[in-house]
């Protein structure tokens, strides 16, 4: 794949578990990554919001010379695609970090009860069962907000007794209850799938948003 620099952009840290998936299936590319924490989290911003601090940091790293886009983080993915489109190059690709999770979920579990697990403006956005059941009418998806995950993590409460607490209060909520498989759809959420699988005692099969999908889009192209 003949590429410059990748630019990758999220709200804080959690878009750098996306940047560890890039760079192990594209160990010779080089990429900057940009943490927008001046603005965290964009979870509970206005979609208008998420769309001009997307566009502002994409023309940002396209004038630093990046060949390609990634949208590191589900809410910005879920509704800034197209504003960032609009305002770089129509030659520099735009990639975001729902659609590899919904083609996983289409092609592996089309007959399991899905459940998804976000910020609340990726949630309210919708965009997960949507688009799952664009391919797969007959899919059964169940979503739920989790505003306090990627806040807690960002500030470095994870893997850690207060953690687990607030996953386990998440997690027992009735609207999970039959589910087989979560999708942790929030970047900053791999950093706590430890946890939440231990929670599941492996009843559930969690699919990390980052490093399990692999970015599936970079292998294709």
């Amino acid at each position: 794949m003949a590429m410059g620099s990748i630019g990758i952009f999220d709200s804080g840290i959690g878009g750098l578990t996306v940047a560890k998936a890039i760079a192990e299936t594209l160990p010779n590319i080089d990429f900057i990554y940009f943490g927008d924490t001046k603005h965290l989290p964009y979870g509970d911003k206005s979609a208008e919001s998420v769309k001009n601090y997307s566009a502002g940091i994409a023309k940002f790293l396209v004038d630093k010379g990046c060949e390609a886009i990634v949208i590191a983080c589900n809410t910005a993915s879920a509704q800034a695609v197209e504003k960032v489109e609009s305002v770089i190059p129509k030659n520099i690709p735009v990639y975001n970090v729902v659609d590899p999770i919904v083609d996983l979920m289409v092609q592996q579990y089309p007959d399991k009860n899905i459940g998804i697990i976000g910020t609340k403006g990726t949630i309210e956005s919708g965009v997960y069962p949507r688009k799952i059941k664009a391919h797969n009418p007959n899919a059964n998806v169940v979503s739920m907000a989790t505003p306090l995950l990627a806040s807690m993590i960002e500030e470095g409460f994870f893997n850690s007794s207060i953690s687990r607490s607030i996953i386990s209060e998440y997690l027992s909520e009735e609207a999970l209850k039959n589910i087989d498989v979560l999708a942790l759809a929030c970047t900053h959420y791999p950093l706590i799938k430890d946890d939440v699988d231990a929670f599941y005692l492996g009843r559930v099969e969690v699919i990390d948003n980052a490093a399990d999908t692999g970015l599936t889009t970079w292998d294709r192209d």
